[in-house]
């Protein structure tokens, strides 16, 4: 009977990390969707810097008027910055996610200034950023290693 009153006594120690869900999935959807996104910002740089007549407006008719070759310049360097952030995601570390959702708001503007020149990969980029942002901000706790 005592061992019982001993066993009560001790406090059962839970985890601090909740069980994975089908969440799990979506982040490293993310993580692929940022690298990917990032390849592909930098190919529109390239693009740009290439070969500047063909995007649909001149780009005095953008969002965010510059040369193309201004404009070009930053979305390598945005490129670059999405698909490595997209593969720090996969660590489940905080400073990952934190990262991941600061660069898919930055990918999500440079979208939205760039959706005069290519709309349909503009607005399905925007689509994608927003359901990043929605599935590390809800669910990045999951992946973390343990």
């Amino acid at each position: 009977m005592s061992d019982m009153r001993q066993q009560a006594a001790i406090p059962t120690q839970r985890q601090s990390v909740p069980e994975p869900t089908g969440w799990v999935g979506w982040i490293v959807f993310a993580g692929i969707m940022m690298v990917t996104i990032g390849a592909v910002h930098a190919l529109e740089g390239l693009m740009s810097l290439l070969r500047p007549t063909y995007f649909l407006v001149a780009a005095d008719r953008l969002v965010a008027v510059s040369s193309y070759t201004a404009w070009g310049w930053f979305q390598l360097g945005a490129g670059v910055l999405v698909a490595l952030a997209g593969a720090a995601l996969f660590s489940g570390k905080t400073w990952a996610r934190a990262t991941a959702v600061v660069v898919a708001c930055l990918s999500a503007i440079v979208n939205l200034a760039f959706m005069a020149s290519y709309p349909w990969w503009s607005l399905m980029a925007l689509v994608i950023d927003v359901l990043v942002i929605y599935a590390v901000t809800v669910h990045g706790a999951e992946v973390k290693q343990r």
